[in-house]
């Protein structure tokens, strides 16, 4: 529900509504309007009865707000979410690409390829230090080692770092060293994770899970939200289908969707939405022209030398054509590449 407040109310009459709905045992959020506030409720499974709040003095109206994921919805926030991280934002007009390679390999291979993403005009790096793999005998990442490296580069370059968290027990770790804390298709539905992850007020991004619906991942972004932390952003990664000629399908219709339905940035990984380096720049492409914030793309010198996901990895020089082509398509679509706030780095 959400209780739009009299444009003459006074705060002793935004205190009593605040009141009444904690006796109700539900969480309020205060929501800053232009010309007055609205108190948004949570907690309730059931609807509430509008006459327990339209009584109360400098109350205007009690709305009923009929989707599940209500902090995730525009309901409860018109504007859109921007996301800060180091010098830029997610969710602006400005289009972040988030570059490197899958897995975390050594100091060598991974200040070589940042280096590289960088120059081609890469904003942040990403590198996987713990990496859930669908083999137990897979490579499963160097872990904090891994996340040190990450750090190195980091220093090296000035990319801030996006890295998926594994689990809980990895999660103090990872918080320590990322800018962005990733969670993984896998984790998407993860809740004791994300309720942690939601009390840490760290930027998190949000894969959509291997067959989750619009509905099921913002309601796995409510979790992080009711917990306190407004700094998350969605990337869609593909979902299972039946087709056989990519490693997942690319669902493009999501991004005018989130944005229609949620405030959220949404970017995209072409990458592990492909599974098919020929296929990555065009469906990197596409995303722009349908409106993502962003890109989450994996690049790699060595492709057939990668101990993870070599064949869907772009090589520097071909990643550096894509950011070129990326610039002129997100001019049309009126979004240019992001620049950091702090001046140029």
């Amino acid at each position: 529900m959400l209780i739009l407040m009299a444009s003459d109310h006074t705060k002793k009459q935004l205190a009593d509504v605040l009141a009444r709905v904690r006796k109700l045992r539900l969480k309020p959020h205060v929501i800053p309007g232009k010309n007055s506030v609205a108190v948004g409720i949570t907690g309730n499974s059931g609807a509430l009865d509008k006459t327990l709040f339209e009584a109360l003095p400098g109350v205007r109206e009690a709305v009923r707000v009929t989707r599940p994921y209500k902090l995730a919805g525009r309901d409860f926030k018109h504007g859109d979410t921007v996301v800060p991280v180091g010098p830029y934002d997610i969710g602006g007009r400005g289009l972040i690409v988030i570059a490197g390679p899958c897995a975390v390999e050594s100091e060598e291979q991974l200040i070589r390829i940042a280096r590289a993403v960088k120059k081609a005009g890469a904003q942040m790096l990403r590198g996987g230090a713990f990496k859930p793999r669908t083999s137990p005998y897979a490579f499963q990442g160097l872990g904090k080692q891994g996340l040190k490296l990450l750090a190195a580069a980091k220093k090296e370059t000035g990319l801030p770092i996006v890295t998926e968290v594994l689990d809980q027990r990895s999660l103090d770790d990872v918080a320590e060293y990322a800018d962005v804390l990733q969670v993984g298709a896998r984790n998407m539905q993860n809740f004791a994770l994300l309720k942690d992850l939601g009390k840490l007020r760290k930027p998190v991004m949000l894969k959509r899970g291997l067959s989750a619906t619009l509905d099921e991942w913002l309601m796995s972004a409510e979790y992080l939200l009711s917990e306190g932390n407004d700094k998350l952003f969605l990337c869609e990664r593909g979902i299972r289908a039946f087709s056989d000629h990519a490693r997942n399908t690319l669902d493009l219709n999501v991004v005018p969707a989130v944005k229609e339905l949620s405030h959220l940035p949404i970017i995209v990984d072409p990458s592990h939405a492909t599974g098919v380096r020929a296929r990555v720049a065009p469906m990197a492409r596409a995303a722009v022209a349908a409106g993502a914030h962003g890109l989450m793309i994996e690049v790699h010198d060595r492709p057939d030398q990668a101990l993870c996901d070599g064949p869907q990895a772009l090589h520097p020089d071909d990643f550096a054509v894509l950011m070129r082509d990326l610039a002129a398509i997100g001019a049309a679509v009126g979004r240019d590449m992001a620049e950091p706030k702090f001046g140029r780095q």
